[in-house]
């Protein structure tokens, strides 16, 4: 009987010495963003459920999205770990400098031709080391990268709701089911408030603090559905967003910048995008590069640049899509090129530096330390986070794993699981000894 049990018990410790296969300890991993969520949006409104995701995971003070603040340059970065000039989706909109189209944002998601410069997102990536993806509105998610499309992909249609609290959680619903019952490893899901409120009514207002509460809300119902489908010791939930807000400046309190009164349009440049926020493109026409560069150096609360010559920390200047000339607002001051009537209360596309343009973190999972209040850090390294999270060799990025892997817990919760159920069993035969 002693033999017997001697032997058992040196199997299990042989056992015990292994490790897991990747397969064995890999978790699940869903990417949440909400679109304009500024990083102070939860500190002036009653929201229990993020509140809790701090107690049980981790938050940071805030992220720094990348040089452009815009939906698609930052959905895009945080989904391929590469600055925009490396990933080339140098906007929102699709544009062609020699043509002189111009694609709406929401058109641009099903447009292969703007997405796929050759840099892979982390789906395709994960796709070719056999792992199962998808992505539910996500921007990128609808398109082909070197021929290879998302394995599920569900594009917003236009003229979408955005604010739909049943529909939210109809959408969480689908995403359970993918992870539950169809077994994919990574899904990407989008919800495009409280960018829109923001827009519409400025951060200040009541009603972006109601959607604050809405989105709250459905943090809550994730929560209830994650446990509903025994997700709890298999997936981990990145929530973040693509960039914050700002309150525009208007008449009478200031004056407006309208360019046509420093720039001649028309004589000048061969392609403008200036009416976007308070980021600006523009080309000028054969050898008047500098005459335009010298006319916009003249106009007030704003800042020309050369691209060439921009700052090394806007990782734009390498860029061959973006045009040569850029033009930054100053923080709340929108750009009109020559007098459209612009009716946001509040926008983004300035200075990545400004703290209204930075974003949230929440992290909460199996692999996530808990109660953990994480240094701010940039978006940019959350895509090596993310491969850590699925045991994938990451394709070439420029994010480091290094800032983020402070936030892990170090092992998998069924890793740990396997070696309490081993010390029990261990407990159980020495006893009997």
């Amino acid at each position: 009987m002693e033999l017997e049990l001697f032997l058992v018990v040196a199997a299990v410790l042989c056992a015990a010495g292994k490790p897991l296969s990747k397969a064995a300890a890999r978790n699940k991993l869903l990417l949440i963003s909400f679109d304009g969520f500024r990083w102070d949006y939860d500190q002036d409104v009653d929201t229990p459920n993020l509140d809790q995701l701090a107690v049980d995971g981790v938050k940071a003070k805030y992220i720094t999205p990348p040089m452009l603040t815009m939906t698609s340059p930052s959905h895009f970065t945080t989904i391929t770990g590469r600055w925009v000039e490396d990933h080339e989706v140098v906007h929102n909109m699709m544009f062609n400098t020699s043509t002189n189209q111009k694609v709406p944002h929401k058109l641009t998601m099903s447009r292969s031709e703007w997405w796929g410069n050759g840099v892979l997102p982390l789906w395709i990536t994960a796709q070719n080391q056999g792992l199962k993806t998808a992505s539910f509105h996500y921007p990128g998610g609808g398109v082909k990268y070197r021929g290879q499309t998302v394995n599920r992909a569900l594009l917003e249609e236009l003229n979408h709701p955005d604010d739909n609290e049943t529909e939210w959680r109809q959408n969480i619903d689908t995403v359970m089911s993918w992870f539950s019952e169809e077994d994919f490893d990574l899904v990407t899901l989008y919800y495009g408030e409280p960018d829109n409120v923001g827009h519409a009514k400025g951060p200040d207002h009541p009603d972006r603090k109601k959607i604050i509460q809405q989105i709250d809300r459905t943090l809550g119902y994730l929560r209830e559905a994650i446990s509903l489908h025994h997700l709890n010791d298999s997936l981990n939930v990145i929530i973040t967003s693509d960039h914050g807000m700002t309150t525009i400046k208007k008449r009478p309190q200031v004056d407006e910048i309208i360019l046509r009164e420093y720039l001649n349009l028309i004589k000048l440049a061969s392609f403008e995008i200036l009416d976007y926020g308070g980021f600006g493109i523009l080309t000028p026409r054969p050898g008047k590069e500098q005459e335009v560069f010298d006319a916009l150096s003249n106009a007030p609360n704003l800042t020309v640049y050369k691209k060439n010559e921009m700052p090394e920390n806007f990782h734009l200047g390498k860029s061959k899509r973006l045009p040569p000339i850029v033009v930054v607002a100053d923080l709340g001051f929108n750009l009109n090129s020559r007098f459209i009537v612009y009716v946001n209360k509040g926008d983004h596309g300035f200075h990545n530096g400004e703290m209204d343009m930075k974003t949230i973190f929440r992290a909460f999972g199996p692999d996530f330390k808990k109660n953990l209040l994480s240094e701010p850090f940039d978006s940019i390294h959350i895509y090596p986070l993310m491969c850590k999270l699925l045991q994938i060799e990451p394709a070439p990025h420029n994010g480091s794993l290094t800032v983020t892997e402070n936030m892990l817990s170090g092992g998998s919760h069924r890793a740990r699981l396997s070696v309490a159920l081993l010390l029990s069993m261990l407990l159980l035969m020495f006893s009997l000894l």
